[in-house]
């Protein structure tokens, strides 16, 4: 009798505290699109496109990048000193930069940490850039060894619609260049 009693009253614990446990808080900002990432060292060109998920909660972002027709192969976590990458074989990598990360994951350094602020049209504010207006609006900024070009911007948000990011190594390595298309946001 006493064990049953004992179970009930178990049960009952583990209901309450599931019931005082604080849920994951819906992201401040959930930005989607397609991309198009071209690679050239030489004669040597590759390419590879297609979409996009970036979740902003925080200061934690959430990267998904999926075949065109939807298949996520890669997911990256970030947060304030770490950095988690799964890859297409679900293979999983963690470190303190996501952009190191990304790199001995993939052999491109793919620019995913400022990638939320370039997105919203302003540099990263921890780290070093120079920026250009154009008619009000960002029109160029130049950070971590890339070069966000905004091409367009939405009527509806004014937020940075198509942007382009290129990167010339210093030395050894290919190119690498990013087109963005961020959908607008669905009401």
């Amino acid at each position: 009798m006493w064990r049953r009693a004992f179970r009930v009253g178990l049960a009952a614990l583990a209901l309450w505290l599931s019931a005082c446990a604080t849920p994951t808080p819906p992201p401040e900002r959930v930005y989607s699109g397609r991309f198009v990432a071209i690679a050239a060292n030489g004669e040597r060109r590759e390419s590879v496109s297609g979409l996009f998920t970036l979740e902003v909660r925080g200061a934690r972002k959430t990267i998904d990048l999926a075949t065109p027709v939807g298949t996520t192969v890669a997911r990256i976590e970030i947060e304030p000193g770490r950095a988690t990458a799964t890859g297409p074989q679900l293979q999983t990598a963690s470190g303190p930069d996501a952009d190191l990360l990304v790199e001995d994951l993939t052999g491109f350094r793919l620019p995913v940490s400022g990638l939320a602020d370039w997105i919203d049209g302003h540099p990263s504010p921890d780290r070093p850039a120079s920026t250009q207006r154009e008619g009000g609006q960002v029109s160029e900024i130049k950070q971590d060894g890339w070069t966000i070009r905004y091409a367009e911007y939405s009527s509806v948000t004014q937020r940075p619609r198509r942007l382009l990011l290129e990167r010339v190594p210093n030395g050894a390595g290919p190119a690498l260049s990013v087109r963005l298309i961020v959908d607008e946001p669905v009401p």
